[in-house]
């Protein structure tokens, strides 16, 4: 088996979600995330676009539901040993093959706890299942139970996530290096990643966003593929990812020269990051990061071109995007503790100007403060 972490590790993991259902008093959780299965089991796969879900009962036992394509990517890369099979029919219902591993489990009348923000749960497939166990047990909403249990990283995690944290400034040297006027977009793209797979890393859980000139304020990777002018701007967010595991950046560069207004925006990104790092610690909740965040632009007269958000948890995450739970934004009550990693973005977008500046970096918590694990300079690059 292709298993990333030790057996030690798993059980741990295991123990701490079946802690968790106790409280909750939660009989069976159904997971419907990749990113629960996967921490849980090792279970890797892109399979979670079809019906699939992985239960988990009090009394520890571990059943997979899933498709014959995935049968042997669940033998070959998790612990799961209860594998089950739902046929490709016209008229299928996987929720009724569900139903009858319930009852196997003595779970018919009983509280389960159900995954519902999950890319894999359809609205469709949602609907089915809830019909399927009407006047057949108790469900609920547990759709966080795992994802706070995944929030704090271990010291296995970390090593993966310094490793994406390795591959990410590498992917940073390569666009200095080709980022100039003339080349294309693309060819930036290509040799970013290439050193990322040639490093052993992964696809990241979502595009990079790459845009020059206007596409430079776009927050959102889009299939224009531009040629750098003389003079330019050029924003890129990308993650080095590792086992699964992201570590993002995010950099506006320049092409020949410097405006006079990119220059003040960086001072205030650059001002905005650093605040926002000394909130980075644990006592503090990630609503007063957000707050520092927006009261640094704000008071430098960037309140339009902010956003309302400055960054989110990254882990083990797969498609359609890397962002993982908590999000930095303001009020948000969630207390910061060593072992969360944490993106911190500061983006400005002045549409007025179609000017565009960028600063982000990944942060380990620590006991007294953070640990910023890319290591390539924070200055404003003019290539």
């Amino acid at each position: 088996m292709g298993l990333h972490f030790s057996k030690q590790e798993f059980a741990s993991r295991k123990s701490k979600v079946l802690k968790s259902m106790k409280e909750q008093n939660i009989d069976a959780l159904l997971m419907f995330r990749q990113e629960s299965m996967y921490w849980l089991t090792g279970y890797d796969t892109f399979g979670y676009v079809f019906f699939q879900t992985l239960i988990l009962n009090q009394k520890g036992n571990v059943v997979l539901l899933t498709r014959a394509p995935d049968l042997r990517q669940a033998k070959n890369t998790s612990n799961i040993e209860d594998i089950r099979i739902w046929v490709d029919k016209d008229g299928s219902n996987p929720s009724n093959n569900l139903k009858i591993i319930l009852d196997e489990l003595n779970l018919k009348g009983k509280k389960i706890g159900i995954e519902y923000e999950a890319y894999g749960l359809t609205g469709r497939n949602a609907l089915r299942l809830n019909k399927s166990l009407e006047n057949y047990c108790l469900i609920e909403d547990q759709s966080e139970l795992i994802t706070k249990l995944r929030v704090v990283k271990s010291k296995e995690e970390i090593v993966y996530v310094r490793k994406a944290a390795e591959l990410a400034d590498k992917a940073l040297e390569e666009a200095w290096k080709y980022a100039k006027a003339g080349v294309s977009e693309s060819k930036i793209l290509a040799e970013m990643n290439r050193v990322i797979f040639e490093g052993g890393g992964d696809y990241p859980a979502n595009e990079f966003i790459i845009g020059s000139g206007d596409n430079a304020l776009l927050c959102r990777y889009q299939a224009e593929k531009k040629i750098l002018q003389n003079t330019d701007q050029l924003s890129i967010e990308w993650a080095g990812t590792y086992r699964h595991y992201h570590s993002a950046m995010f950099r506006t560069m320049l092409i020949g020269k410097a405006d006079s207004k990119h220059i003040k925006m960086h001072e205030a990104c650059l001002e905005a990051l650093k605040n926002c790092e000394n909130k980075l610690k644990p006592g503090n909740n990630v609503g007063e990061v957000f707050d520092v965040h927006a009261k640094t632009f704000d008071d430098l007269g960037y309140n339009k071109s902010r956003m309302n958000a400055c960054g989110y948890s990254l882990g083990n995450t797969f498609s359609p995007n890397w962002m993982d739970w908590p999000m930095l934004y303001t009020d948000n009550p969630y207390l910061i503790e060593p072992g969360n990693i944490f993106f911190m973005h500061m983006i400005l977008m002045d549409s007025e100007n179609q000017l565009a500046m960028n600063l982000g970096e990944t942060y380990l918590v620590s006991e007294k403060g953070n640990e910023r694990l890319g290591k390539q300079k924070l200055d404003l690059v003019v290539l």
